[in-house]
């Protein structure tokens, strides 16, 4: 209640002081120099891609398997996805396969931290470094990951976060953040959501309207306060997870060394999946699928003209994944139950 007088008393409902306020804090959360908060994750996506000039003739490489809005705000910059299979084993980009898609018109690189777990950065940064080629981290399933010690979000030019209400720190509602190391790209970004405002009412630039509201970013600042605490049992959900599940036809999710895990969601793999589906169904447990169809494969991006087979890892991964219920405050009853549950699959 008291952050929520806070915002009644200063007269501020956008980009006021609550904003400014959690912008700083978040950003030394993280060891970021610099954040800017906007109204989604998309909305981070998108503002980050024009920052750095990502227009219609530029392309820009990611990964097929992740949410849609990671390729729908390349989309909204009027650029060409260009898709780079995952790694079988994490079912993170494959770095390995980068190289060979940069052509003369590449002007970004986007690796999604799916699930709350890093991509592999070193390689895959000095790559970009090589073509002088920008990354933006989609971290908004990795807050609280990192990679050798740095927070997703701090590796390359920016990061972008997502505060939706499911993510592991959510809002009241929608909310999203940039992080970045350049002031350059900080100052282009805070024009960019507001019309392209440089604070004098005119437009320097094409900007949009994603302004971070003050009790999204009142709630938020509560949130990061705690955030710590709900990582740490997050951390200890899986732990125990890892523990209890043993059944040699459930592969559990890896922590490569030197990575730190955001366990956003819990993702096993089972070669007989539809079998397990109607098992877990049979005893009254939900579950998900993150993602089941990738985006390559959907009638939206038929004009990509990805083949069947042209990214077999992300294809493979769609047909075999599998999200368990995974959230902090998860009862012993329920945890027993999905443990037995799984533990007996045949």
């Amino acid at each position: 209640m008291q952050a929520l007088e806070r915002v009644m008393d200063s007269g501020w409902v956008v980009l006021g002081p609550e904003v400014k306020a959690f912008e700083a804090e978040f950003a030394q959360s993280l060891g970021a120099p610099h954040a800017v908060g906007v109204n989604s994750g998309t909305d981070a996506l998108v503002i980050a891609l024009k920052a750095l000039g990502v227009d219609r003739e530029s392309e820009v490489i990611t990964v097929a398997n992740t949410a849609v809005p990671t390729v729908s705000a390349i989309r909204m910059c009027g650029a060409k996805p260009v898709f780079v299979d995952i790694e079988a084993s994490t079912l993170l980009m494959d770095v390995s396969k980068v190289e060979a898609l940069i052509t003369e018109r590449t002007r970004c690189i986007i690796p999604v931290h799916l699930h709350g777990l890093s991509v592999d950065m070193d390689p895959l940064l000095a790559i970009a470094q090589g073509h002088q080629i920008p990354i933006i981290e989609d971290c908004a399933q990795s807050q609280g990951a990192e990679y050798k010690g740095k927070a997703t979000g701090t590796m390359g030019s920016m990061g972008c976060f997502s505060f939706y209400p499911t993510k592991n720190m959510g809002a009241f509602g929608d909310g999203g953040l940039i992080t970045c190391q350049s002031e350059t790209h900080a100052e282009a970004m805070q024009q960019l959501r507001m019309y392209g405002f440089k604070g004098d009412g005119y437009a320097h630039r094409e900007g949009i309207n994603s302004r971070l509201d003050e009790i999204q970013a009142a709630m938020l600042r509560i949130k990061l306060t705690h955030f710590a605490e709900s990582f740490s049992t997050r951390r200890k959900l899986a732990e125990e997870f890892h523990e209890r599940i043993q059944n040699p036809q459930l592969r559990l999710p890896l922590e490569p060394e030197g990575r730190m895990h955001a366990y956003h969601l819990f993702v096993i793999h089972c070669e007989q999946r539809e079998e397990l589906i109607k098992h877990l169904q049979s005893h009254h447990i939900g579950f998900g699928i993150h993602y089941a169809v990738p985006i390559h494969r959907m009638k939206a991006y038929e004009f990509l003209d990805y083949l069947p087979g042209s990214l077999p890892n992300t294809e493979l991964a769609a047909d075999s994944i599998l999200s368990l219920p995974f959230y902090p405050l998860m009862p012993e009853q329920d945890k027993e139950q999905l443990f037995q549950v799984l533990n007996s699959f045949r």
